[in-house]
């Protein structure tokens, strides 16, 4: 399916012949996720590929068996991630019967485990690839998201013998080894070497690693050294900076990282700062609802679950709160929440991965604990209301378009894939 109208970073048509990847074929292969940080990677993928004259095939890899192409699941991925914008958007992910596969049933004994690092690498050699990828004539570039879609990547980098760029958005061992502390597995649980061992293996077919931010790209480096290493920021959608509202508010995913923050919040800050309204925006309900019933019906008033205009959150917002205790990788939430240009109450792991200090950032109030979180908190509380700034010049707003900008970012891919791509 083509798609009319491509633009620049500047919103006019580009003009062939004019632009670095003009008449060249790009291959964005990912996750069939959405309402999550790393698809607004994939966004700004898609669209700094296209801005720059390439033809954008984008190729969603679906994670559980029976979510193939014209699935249910299909159909819901696609309905949530209209902002896709890709010449060709296709769809793929193992068939239900592909669970008798003996290496996906071995892999499975592994899951149970939690070894999920072993399961997303088994799940992505049992997609097939699409008939209308099949019959592309050329592709001259594949940019890859997550080591586990790299088997798909590596089928059309034989046939088309072009390079792969692979973003690696953060450690996944660390993650599945987070994960593991809290949720259910057969004992012994999965450790984090042998969940790295996976993961490095099928990084290796790469030629460029991608990596978003300091701390992922310092450990790679160690890790591959003999791997070329390209640290590229991700372009994050900026919200409408105002002048600011009266909501106190927090805007989280339900992952489990953010679960651990709003439940921090919660048990720890929230009973030192008695009577103030906090609004509590996203789907991270769902993940209450799941892991801390008890909690969630103590403190329904607050959240309020997923909006249609979160624009329009941002714009009220007299202070964004970050209540950030774990996690790795760079924060999609937070780089979000900085292009608001809005005042921040956060902990300073909520700037991980950034290579800045927050502390020089004067729109921001860093709060190591949980008593000077909610002092912060109640401070904002007897403020808002007050007189309106211009959020727009504020110094998140202006860090944000240096490190985080569409702009920023179109930039710096240019210079990496440019020379990639398949004379």
């Amino acid at each position: 399916m083509m798609l009319p109208g491509r633009q620049d970073s500047h919103g006019s048509a580009a003009v062939s012949g004019n632009l670095p990847m003009d008449g060249k074929a790009v291959l964005l292969v990912h996750p069939a996720w959405h309402s999550c940080g790393s698809h607004q990677v994939f966004v700004s993928q898609a669209r700094a590929y296209r801005s720059l004259g390439a033809r954008v095939i984008s190729l969603a890899i679906a994670d559980s068996p029976g979510a193939v192409e014209g699935s249910g699941a299909h159909k819901t991925y696609a309905a949530a991630t209209r902002d896709l914008e890709a010449d060709a958007r296709l769809y793929s992910g193992m068939p239900v019967l592909s669970v008798l596969n003996p290496a996906f049933l071995g892999a499975a004994k592994l899951w149970l485990h939690g070894n999920f690092a072993k399961i997303l690498l088994e799940s992505a050699k049992l997609a097939p690839i699409p008939a209308a990828l099949r019959a592309e004539p050329r592709i001259d570039l594949i940019h890859c998201n997550h080591f586990f879609c790299m088997p798909v990547a590596m089928r059309l980098k034989q046939r088309h013998g072009c390079a792969i760029l692979l973003d690696t958005h953060d450690l996944q061992a660390r993650q599945y080894a987070l994960r593991n502390e809290a949720g259910w597995t057969l004992p012994p649980p999965a450790n984090f070497e042998d969940m790295l061992a996976v993961e490095l293996a099928a990084m290796r077919d790469a030629d460029v690693l991608l990596h978003l931010n300091d701390e992922e790209a310092a450990s790679f480096k160690v890790l591959l050294p003999a791997m070329r290493h390209e640290l590229l920021y991700p372009a994050v959608p900026a919200v409408a900076a105002g002048q600011g509202g009266a909501d106190l508010i927090i805007v989280a995913s339900a992952n489990y990282a953010n679960f651990l923050g709003v439940l921090w919040f919660l048990e720890k800050v929230l009973p030192l700062a008695p009577g103030v309204g906090v609004k509590i925006v996203g789907n991270i309900d769902g993940a209450f609802r799941t892991r801390a019933p008890a909690l969630l019906k103590r403190h329904a008033a607050l959240f309020k679950g997923r909006v249609a205009d979160l624009d329009a959150v941002y714009a009220n917002a007299a202070a964004i709160l970050l209540p950030t205790t774990e996690g790795h990788g760079i924060s999609i939430k937070t780089i979000e929440a900085m292009s608001s240009g809005a005042p921040l109450i956060a902990t300073p792991h909520a700037f991980r991965g950034m290579n800045l200090d927050p502390a020089q950032l004067k729109n921001v109030t860093l709060a190591a604990d949980a008593r000077s979180f909610a002092a912060a908190l109640l401070r904002a509380d007897a403020e808002r209301g007050g007189a309106q700034i211009d959020q727009g010049a504020s110094d998140t707003r202006r860090t944000y378009q240096e490190r985080f900008s569409f702009e920023a970012y179109r930039s710096a891919l240019v210079k990496i894939a440019a020379p990639l791509v398949r004379g």
